[in-house]
């Protein structure tokens, strides 16, 4: 390969990296930037910038929002979203999963897994109970913070948990930091018993409950979780758990491919 090939390979690479970057940006502020911010953001030339963000606007990925000059995306994410929902499986069933349980035992009900480093909500639907807990899709969240993240992080080593999560995210937003080694702890429990637990991590007032969906290996690629209330009962709690473990263990048999095919 040529010194100018190689060059060019590096450069459409390095282009790809920038474009996956003002993408992240976008979904990390969950609102419309200009393209002044993005540069900051991303300490990024604004000229590069605009120059993607031109092409993205072109072809509908991103929109223009509003008379200020900030973009956000565009219509073009809703096909490419649809086209996947379509395709994937698991993820409508694990749609129907969990509309069904919110319906049925009227908590709030979600679909999660691991998105890089962060815990993030796939789905979720919210029950019919008096007190609502909402929870929105697209949120990522620090690992730590959750009880799926404890049943997700299941096979790592110590090691690679470090190595994995920023030290940042052990910090709660109470202020409490939990220990690399506690959350080792944790995640082994978890692993142990088939579904996570955790109370007040996030807030004072919730309870999180998850179960692994699992791949052909065993290994858990996904979760359902309830949150409820943090004064429910053991007893009610473990009727919920075991709601979630059946689902979760229907959406793994799903997932895994039949001898026949």
């Amino acid at each position: 390969m040529t010194t100018s090939v190689k060059q060019k390979d590096k450069q459409r690479e390095s282009g790809i990296d920038r474009a996956i970057d003002i993408l992240e940006c976008l979904h990390e502020a969950g609102e419309p930037l200009s393209i002044a911010e993005i540069s900051q953001r991303l300490d990024a030339p604004r000229s590069t910038i605009y120059k993607f963000v031109k092409r993205f606007i072109k072809s509908d990925i991103l929109e223009d929002y509003g008379p200020r000059g900030r973009i956000f995306f565009g219509r073009a994410i809703h096909f490419y979203a649809a086209d996947y929902l379509r395709r994937n499986d698991l993820m409508r069933r694990a749609r129907d999963e969990v509309d069904r349980l919110a319906q049925q035992l009227g908590e709030t009900f979600e679909f999660c897994t691991l998105q890089g480093n962060k815990y993030a909500i796939v789905y979720a639907q919210t029950g019919a109970r008096m007190f609502r807990i909402g929870s929105e899709v697209g949120v990522r969240l620090p690992i730590p913070w959750t009880a799926s993240g404890r049943l997700l992080l299941a096979g790592l080593s110590r090691q690679e948990i470090v190595d994995l999560i920023p030290p940042e995210d052990f910090i709660l937003p109470n202020g409490h930091e939990v220990g690399v080694d506690e959350l080792c702890r944790g995640v082994a429990a978890a692993s142990a018993a088939g579904y996570a637990i955790t109370s007040g991590l996030i807030d004072n007032l919730t309870k999180c409950l998850a179960a692994p969906i699992r791949d052909a290996s065993g290994k858990a690629m996904a979760t359902l979780c309830a949150v409820v209330t943090i004064d429910r009962t053991a007893d009610e709690v473990m009727a919920l758990v075991r709601h979630l473990r059946t689902s979760a263990d229907r959406l793994s048999m799903a997932a895994v491919p039949s001898a026949a095919e």
